[in-house]
């Protein structure tokens, strides 16, 4: 599955700056068929500013071929915080005592649920913490049917996605067949040896167990799936060509890479002195990079950035390749009722407000999408895929964007964001083709007539 001696090998081949064969690269990158490992490696040494801006323009070119200015938004729910695991990195490691711990109950997952579709929250990222039982997983069973149950006013959660530890494969088709979105899942490091010094203890310091978790998601029928490294743990170049590696290895063995990659730094955690000194840590001007080489090495998988990054820096990498962001993100179970922080996972670099960031993404140009109609119409994993990649996506992804941001406005936005958000809404429209903007318009006027769920 990865091929480490070809990754060392790889980047020993390509630790100079070759600006004839940076430039071979960024032309085969506007293709949009992705990259190989080489590729990659040559793209990570670029340090000259002019290959640089090559380099960032080339990435924003595919992601508005690609995605337009569509941008997911999604939020965290954690329902634990306990957890049987020793990860250096983590706040919630088993042998942290400064911790508070709390696994919320079913009334009160519902209770942040509730808080959360009053933010216009419609889809949502489940977290908790690894244990060792079948009643833990019973437990996230129940949390999802309960969120998922939980209706207020105009809105309801319409899709799960789900960030749990690596499960058996007849539990993963008990995950699949509650109705989950993408189940997620990161490495946090595919350099073995590593991987060995931050995992201490508890099941996650099998490697290869969670190494081969999204095989067993995927053959249990979870076709969207979404892989990350955590930066900052080894050698960033590494862990570019270690993910390329997973995505095309699940491209080949089940038809479909990864739905998503994420990229979060590693950031300082409650009781980790590690945390707040990564042996590997990432500066912002690599941080862009590894964006930006991404979006060009698999250019229809989607990059999220979450709330752990400043709003500057999640400004800059949104034109670079990001197209799925958290917002309004708390960390910590019952977070969203509740002012204290002191059972969260790590600290945020973005304290905004849900509305405060629509409002700042929409007068950058960016169209806020809440949109889950392809999970629930079965465009997931090879599906979507090959409707992406024949451009077909885009007409569906557009204007379920633009009406979900309708239902937003309608419902949760301060006059503030209401007003640049229906001044973006009419740019919009007046950009687009003449039957897709028709279509539009008929979507619009039922959501202002009091009609939700508008999709196609």
């Amino acid at each position: 599955m990865i091929n480490y001696e070809n990754i060392i090998d790889t980047l020993a081949l390509n630790q100079n700056e070759d600006a004839g064969k940076i430039r071979e690269v960024l032309a085969k990158a506007k293709e949009a068929k992705g990259l190989a490992t080489d590729d990659i490696a040559t793209l990570a040494t670029i340090n000259d500013p002019e290959l640089l801006n090559e380099l960032f323009q080339t990435a924003k070119w595919v992601k508005n071929q690609i995605y337009g200015n569509r941008l997911v938004l999604f939020a965290p729910l954690y329902i634990a915080n306990y957890c049987t695991n020793e990860c250096l990195y983590c706040a919630f490691r088993a042998s942290n005592k400064t911790l508070k711990r709390s696994a919320l109950t079913q009334e009160e997952v519902a209770h942040e649920t509730t808080q959360l579709i009053d933010q216009g929250q419609k889809r949502i990222l489940l977290v908790a913490g690894e244990t060792h039982t079948e009643a833990g997983f019973q437990y996230i069973l129940d949390a999802i049917k309960t969120i998922y149950a939980t209706k207020h006013k105009n809105g309801e959660i319409r899709r799960i996605n789900v960030n749990i530890a690596p499960l058996s494969l007849d539990n993963f088709k008990r995950l699949h067949d509650a109705e989950i979105g993408t189940y997620q899942l990161f490495q946090e490091t595919y350099h073995p040896k590593v991987y060995k010094q931050v995992h201490i203890s508890g099941k996650k310091a099998d490697y290869n167990w969670r190494l081969t978790a999204i095989d067993r998601a995927m053959q249990a029928g979870i076709d969207d799936v979404g892989i990350g490294v955590l930066f900052g743990l080894a050698d960033w170049r590494f862990e570019l060509l270690a993910l390329l590696q997973h995505s095309q290895y699940l491209d080949q063995h089940f038809g479909v890479g990864p739905h998503t990659i994420s990229v979060p730094r590693i950031e300082p955690a409650s009781g980790s002195d590690f945390a707040s000194n990564p042996p590997h840590a990432v500066n912002d001007q690599d941080f862009a990079k590894i964006v930006a080489i991404l979006r060009l090495a698999v250019p229809f998988t989607g990059l999220i950035m979450s709330t752990r990054e400043t709003p500057e820096t999640r400004r800059k990498t949104l034109e670079l390749g990001v197209s799925q962001i958290s917002a309004g993100s708390r960390t910590n179970p019952g977070g969203y009722s509740e002012s204290e922080a002191d059972a969260c996972q790590f600290s945020l670099g973005d304290h905004r407000s849900i509305d405060e960031v629509i409002r700042d993404v929409a007068s950058l140009g960016y169209i806020p999408s809440f949109c889950t109609a392809c999970y629930r119409l079965g465009r997931t994993g090879e599906h979507f895929m090959d409707l992406a990649k024949a451009g077909k996506i885009k007409s569906m992804c557009h204007p379920n964007a633009i009406a979900t941001f309708q239902e937003y406005l309608e419902d949760y936005a301060s006059q503030e964001t209401t007003d640049v958000g229906e001044k973006l809404i009419k740019q919009e429209l007046s950009n687009l083709p003449k039957n897709t903007a028709t279509l539009v318009n008929k979507m619009l006027a039922k959501i202002k007539s009091g009609e939700r769920d508008v999709y196609v």
